[in-house]
């Protein structure tokens, strides 16, 4: 009589002991399994490391720069700017004033404190030199005084506002001046109505569906001339491919086994011409090493993005260099 007095379930159903039994294992459950949750939180709250913070002085790196290129005396004379920025000063001031006025990441600002934020040249001069140098995000840290999540931040702006500001004009379809320029070469150099050679990196054939040159060939919209081969009338212009494109009658393609001197002589002349492509995509990496080098922290989407504004870049300088660009050896940037 005494023990069965102590028996908290004297006179309860199976069913009623059951469902308390269940209640009360998933209580002591749920409130272990938080208790681990809470120990588990501050053992890594504990073994995470606190973000130090590193004083910069982004006001030294701004005098610096400026002294160094921008002052009415730099210490560097117009030569060695143009070789470290790979364009002109003139030309980099009006990349720097647009980037500035339209761009909002790269105007100038003050915090809370009423201190300023890194100046448009230290943000587009970073910029540039990551991609003229290839170098890793931090390299330009000791000179311009900001670190590398800031330097990548100033190359993804810098590239997007690049394409934004100046894609329309310096990345663009060729106007009716700029086709008769491309045919009087093509005609000058034994190929008339030739309006220039196509060569895929790695005879990547794939190209062909990404590109819009072949969109346009292939709804027949390539520019549109007349000449004379053998007093056979042709209407449409047409480049200049090695053997691995289709055999479209806007592609004209090298003889692979030329037989006698004629042949020979036509693949010479050919493969000579298609040559340009190579070149210029040559300078390209000589004027812009991120191009050639491994890009190993950008995604596709910002490899893609770089090389559009490397591109636009490259346009803009010979453009801006057209008149007297021969003076500069482009061996100089390797």
């Amino acid at each position: 009589m005494a023990s069965s007095s102590f028996n908290t379930f004297e006179g309860v159903d199976d069913e009623i002991f059951d469902q308390y039994f269940d209640d009360y294992f998933d209580q002591q459950f749920d409130q272990t399994l938080e208790n681990l949750s809470i120990g588990n939180e501050e053992d890594q709250r504990k073994k995470r490391k606190k973000r130090i913070h590193i004083e910069r002085n982004r006001e030294e790196g701004d005098v610096r720069l400026w002294n160094d290129y921008f002052s009415e005396t730099p210490t560097y004379p117009q030569n060695i700017f143009r070789r470290r920025f790979r364009m002109n000063k003139p030309l980099f001031m009006r990349i720097v004033d647009r980037l500035s006025n339209e761009v909002e990441f790269f105007r100038q600002k003050k915090d809370a404190l009423g201190r300023l934020s890194l100046s448009p040249l230290q943000k587009c001069t970073t910029a540039i030199r990551v991609l003229a140098y290839g170098t890793a995000a931090d390299a330009v840290d000791k000179y311009l005084r900001l670190g590398a999540t800031t330097t990548r931040s100033c190359v993804e702006h810098f590239v997007e506002g690049i394409i934004y500001l100046f894609g329309d004009e310096y990345l663009r379809r060729p106007t009716p001046a700029d086709l008769q320029h491309l045919l009087h070469i093509g005609e000058q150099r034994g190929f008339p109505r030739m309006i220039g050679s196509i060569d895929c990196t790695l005879n990547d054939i794939n190209v062909l569906d990404r590109s819009p040159v072949f969109d346009d060939i292939i709804k027949g919209h390539a520019p549109q001339v007349t000449y004379y081969v053998h007093g056979r009338e042709y209407n449409l212009a047409y480049y200049l491919t090695d053997g691995i494109y289709p055999k479209w009658v806007t592609f004209i393609q090298s003889i692979t086994i030329p037989q006698g001197p004629k042949a020979a002589l036509f693949a010479q002349h050919q493969e000579a011409v298609r040559k340009d492509v190579e070149r210029a995509f040559g300078d390209l990496q000589a004027r812009f090493a991120i191009v050639k080098n491994p890009t190993l922290f950008w995604d596709k989407a910002k490899i893609g993005k770089i090389m559009k504004a490397c591109i636009i870049l490259h346009n803009m300088i010979v453009e801006d260099e057209r008149d007297g660009y021969t003076q500069y050896d482009v061996s100089e940037f390797h």
